[in-house]
């Protein structure tokens, strides 16, 4: 122990009460929290405890959300390796006002490219998929950059070799959890329909999986789930892109009373060549990318709904632009993220001015957060990975 992490347990431990310390670790930063478990029995009690995580998550997520005017929020992307056996780099970016960036952070992913892949993001905590190598089967972890922490979950409950699956993961806030809806489809024969999709959530407080029933969607069956949109998180609820023969409409799942609603999705079109959910400003919004016929390039339809869970209220504002190789989303103050030929960009819809961002071909994952918290979730966890060395 060094001679001023000594002083401090010495100078807290003689002068101050067990809450007022308490207090006072909440305040500090995750990097400060980890080292200071070793200061003494009380202190490495103190801060493992459910309730103090808990007490400390909810800080920094004040702290986080009270400086977002301060800048249009973070950036995090993993560019692919060189060589695919190597662990990647996780880096985090601020996106500043005058539409720069500055990197803070780099973090090394727990497993190599190879075998894992990101899946969803939500409040710092990151929900990896990797193929067991022994037999082959998936699983799924849990991943805390911040502690360097990962931890595998209890197996899924629906499983079958010829399933397709999706993810989202959710903050619970009413009950200061984490919750993965886990849709899965089926596969059928030529000659009968496909089976109906099936559904499953796992709760990070129990470490367990449960079914739970589309009851809502009787009348229609989920055919098909977008994989290439991921899950939106909005108004307390996850939403994603589903199909059947019917129609395409948005399915949500309300994290607190875990049923789903059916919202539909304007106009289809013939000629789409992508298409995403996503939020622009604050509302949920579809996007289309389309083929261009007036130009060489590609026409984005940039579906608003104006209130939410309202049909009718969706309006439409239609933007140019020159190529698109995958879209990720939009900013807090309403700019499309897309990766071209040379990295990330931006483009504001109403002036059509493109911004360079990252400028790196090779990227594999991206992702935009209005706020970026880092916390000491799965640190109390049983079932929890050892520190690996970055």
């Amino acid at each position: 122990m060094s001679r001023p992490t000594e002083k401090l347990r010495l100078l807290t431990e003689r002068v101050l009460d067990d809450d007022i310390v308490f207090d006072i670790l909440t305040r500090l930063p995750v990097k400060s929290l980890i080292r200071f478990r070793c200061v003494s029995k009380s202190w490495y009690s103190t801060v493992t405890n459910p309730i103090f995580i808990a007490a400390h998550f909810k800080l920094n997520e004040a702290k986080s959300l009270s400086n977002i005017n301060s800048h249009n929020g973070y950036l995090l992307y993993t560019p692919v390796t060189e060589d695919y056996s190597f662990h990647e780099e996780l880096r985090t970016l601020v996106y500043n006002r005058d539409r720069t960036v500055t990197e803070i952070s780099r973090f090394i992913t727990p497993f190599p490219y190879c075998v894992a892949f990101m899946n969803c993001f939500c409040n710092g905590i990151f929900c990896l998929g990797r193929c067991d190598e022994n037999n082959g089967d998936h699983v799924i972890y849990l991943w805390n950059p911040s502690i360097r922490k990962f931890k595998m979950l209890a197996p899924a409950l629906l499983t079958d070799p010829f399933d397709g699956a999706t993810l989202g993961l959710a903050y619970h806030s009413q009950k200061n959890d984490f919750k993965i809806l886990r849709l899965v489809t089926f596969q059928g024969s030529l000659e009968e329909p496909d089976p109906p999709t099936e559904a499953e959530v796992y709760t990070l407080s129990t470490d367990s999986w449960r079914k739970v029933v589309l009851a809502e969607l009787s009348d229609l069956n989920v055919g098909y789930i977008y994989h290439q949109s991921p899950y939106i998180f909005l108004n307390g609820a996850l939403h994603c892109i589903v199909a059947n023969k019917h129609c395409s409409f948005i399915l949500s799942f309300d994290i607190n009373d875990e049923r789903f609603h059916k919202i539909m999705l304007p106009l289809d079109f013939l000629d789409v060549y992508q298409s995403y959910l996503t939020v622009f400003k604050g509302s949920l919004a579809y996007i289309i990318l389309s083929n261009h016929r007036a130009t060489v390039g590609i026409m984005c339809h940039l579906w608003v709904m104006k209130e939410y869970g309202v049909a009718e209220s969706w309006t439409r504002k239609c933007v140019p632009i020159d190529w698109c190789h995958h879209f990720h989303g939009c900013t807090d103050n309403g700019e499309l993220l897309i990766t071209i030929c040379t990295g990330l960009i931006s483009i504001d819809p109403e002036n059509l001015l493109q911004n360079s961002l990252i400028t790196e071909f090779n990227i594999r994952w991206v992702c935009y957060a209005a706020n970026s918290i880092e916390s000491l979730v799965l640190l109390d966890g049983v079932n929890v990975s050892s520190e690996y060395e970055d």
